[in-house]
């Protein structure tokens, strides 16, 4: 694949954003380059495309294949393995959200839960900050609430939504 100046600014780009995310740079350049290829590519192509080691990329394509943001695909007539991003930018937020519900934000409620429970026979921490353990603990409650709510939304309607912005405020006046 050739990298036009566009899409070389917007794999690089990426890839910064990638660092800032938490996420390895290389991961990041591979996921934006086969969002944006126009046919699924191989290993190969992709470390010499983006001049990364070959075994960078495939450990890169193993963790995006783990997030579920890259799928696995064999071209007849080719014995290597082809890979491609998923096309759909809210499918892909939709699959970073779920992976970081579950490995950031599931472990986190359970880890508040059970302070909140340890804060019951508890005479040593102070009244505040127990306060302050349950206030986040309920915070993080609803926010997963919301999220499993608005997931499960079709799109049409989260789009709909999502364009609503700050007018959903007028609308809930409305009905109260």
């Amino acid at each position: 694949m050739k990298l036009t100046p566009v899409i070389e600014k917007y794999v690089l780009h990426w890839g910064e954003m990638g660092t800032r995310w938490g996420v390895n740079r290389s991961v990041a350049q591979i996921h934006s380059l086969l969002y944006l290829a126009a046919r699924p590519m191989p290993a190969d192509e992709i470390a010499e495309t983006l001049g990364i080691a070959r075994s960078n990329v495939s450990t890169s394509l193993r963790e995006l294949q783990s997030w579920g943001l890259v799928r696995l695909l064999h071209i007849k007539g080719d014995r290597r393995d082809h890979f491609e991003a998923l096309g759909d930018p809210w499918e892909t937020c939709f699959a970073i959200a779920e992976n970081r519900k579950r490995r950031e934000l599931d472990p986190t409620l359970t880890v508040l839960r059970e302070c909140v429970l340890e804060c019951a026979d508890d005479r040593e921490t102070p009244a505040e900050t127990i306060q302050r353990i349950q206030a986040t603990t309920v915070f993080l409650e609803k926010l997963m609430a919301w999220y499993e709510q608005v997931s499960r939304l079709p799109r049409p309607v989260l789009v709909a939504l999502v364009e609503l912005g700050a007018k959903v405020e007028q609308l809930l006046k409305l009905v109260r």
